[in-house]
């Protein structure tokens, strides 16, 4: 649930049509976008040799999963990094998900924020839905995962092998996924160029210093974040973390804080 200036798109695309975009990661990682809605979601598919793994479903406009069974190649996990409904929308198109244990009584039916408030984030901004796509039917995703998530929790794929990070601040159960073979983050909604939120009555900007705390000295070679611009430096990761030890330093870091504008990030506490 994020602000920011429209990216720019590449050139070649595996897919592109009226809502989804498909670029490659690598050989054996995709990211699935959402580049007509104003909040860029991206959603991550990795292939492994026994299982694939879908990382966050995107806003649930248009069926994600006719596009990730274009590309996945064995039997599908699905993890949200949380369940904001940028991220779960798709999850009614799937059986087999996962949620972080902090967030498993949102996703059975207490989620926090009214419908209607959800409704307003959809169309807060222009943005070209698919024809068939209807607000009114728009509904918050609840289901039953088929399993818990906790910190340090590892996904095996068959070699690749995913570790859970928790990182809470934006959201309770917000999650991290770290793949150390690869150095690769995805990052969800801790990490990206935009305006990274803690004012939600549910966010805790004390928590989300801590969750950079605890992300900023992995080996990272790539950030692929689930809003806006794909090509991040990692040493965002440090400005964010020297971003937030200032404001904490200057007395700042509670929620009704406002605004914190630096040059490739906005916190909103």
């Amino acid at each position: 649930m994020r602000h920011s200036q429209k990216t720019a798109k590449k050139d070649m695309n595996l897919i592109k049509d009226d809502w989804f975009t498909v670029e490659e990661v690598d050989n054996k990682t995709y990211v699935i976008s959402e580049y007509k809605h104003w909040e860029e979601t991206h959603c991550y598919l990795l292939n492994g040799t026994t299982n694939s793994l879908l990382i966050d479903t995107g806003l649930g406009v248009k069926n994600i999963k006719a596009v990730v069974d274009k590309f996945a190649t064995k039997p599908l996990i699905v993890i949200p990094t949380h369940t904001h409904y940028d991220h779960i929308g798709g999850l009614k198109y799937f059986d087999n998900f996962y949620i972080h244990e902090n967030e498993e009584d949102w996703i059975n039916g207490n989620f926090p924020l009214p419908l209607d408030f959800i409704k307003n984030l959809l169309i807060e901004e222009p943005c070209e839905f698919p024809l068939d796509f209807n607000i009114d039917d728009y509904e918050i995703f609840q289901g039953k995962p088929t399993k818990i998530l906790k910190d340090n929790d590892i996904i095996e794929l068959g070699n690749r092998t995913i570790q859970i990070i928790h990182t809470p601040g934006h959201a309770p159960g917000h999650i991290c996924l770290y793949e150390k073979e690869k150095e690769y983050l995805y990052s969800g909604d801790l990490i990206y160029k935009g305006k990274l939120t803690a004012f939600f009555p549910t966010s805790d900007p004390k928590t989300y210093k801590n969750s950079i705390d605890k992300v900023v000295y992995l080996p990272i070679k790539k950030i692929l974040p689930s809003h806006f611009d794909l090509n991040i430096q990692t040493s965002i990761i440090q400005e964010i973390k020297d971003a937030f030890e200032q404001i904490d330093n200057d007395g700042m870091l509670e929620q009704g804080a406002g605004l914190f504008h630096y040059r490739n990030f906005i916190i909103s506490i």
